[in-house]
């Protein structure tokens, strides 16, 4: 049987308006940068580049990046961030953190998790742990130059 054209007609405009409703609940969904400030973060622990993220009912998440980012932070200490983080959040902590790692003299270690502890932010490389205050991470690092992008240009174009 043949659908009459009002049943089609009906039908496309259903559909329509669950692509209109559908584009705008993606639309009105909080970046990365702002789902960190609901549980706590700055979102300066993320750098620019969140293509998207998911995140589940029990915090687990997933975070992709365009590609992956490494770039130096105060300390000498080289950060790379893979193109996909994952863990699991809750307010305060981070933990079961995956893809992100930093450079310690000559060795790579995974940072495993983050905890804030007042004005800090405690990040952990197994047992091992070094403390940031909250104001390092207003800002979003940006990929190959961190916070401090002129110097790195002016360092890049020295050499």
């Amino acid at each position: 049987m043949m659908p009459t054209s009002k049943t089609l007609l009906v039908f496309l405009l259903i559909s329509s308006l669950s692509l209109s409703f559908g584009e705008a609940l993606v639309s009105d969904a909080p970046s990365a940068y702002e789902m960190l400030e609901r549980f706590s973060f700055p979102k300066g622990i993320l750098p620019e580049g969140v293509q998207s993220y998911t995140l589940n009912q029990d915090g687990s998440f997933e975070v992709f990046l365009s590609e992956d980012c490494e770039f130096k932070v105060d300390g000498g200490y080289l950060l790379k961030y893979q193109k996909k983080i994952t863990g699991k959040v809750e307010s305060g902590s981070l933990t079961s953190l995956r893809g992100v790692n930093v450079k310690v003299v000559l060795m790579w270690f995974g940072i495993n998790g983050v905890v804030r502890s007042g004005g800090d932010l405690n990040f952990y490389v197994g047992p091992l742990s070094a403390s940031f205050p909250l104001s390092n991470f207003e800002e979003c690092p940006k990929c190959r130059c961190g916070f401090d992008c002129i110097t790195a240009a002016a360092l890049v174009a020295d050499s």
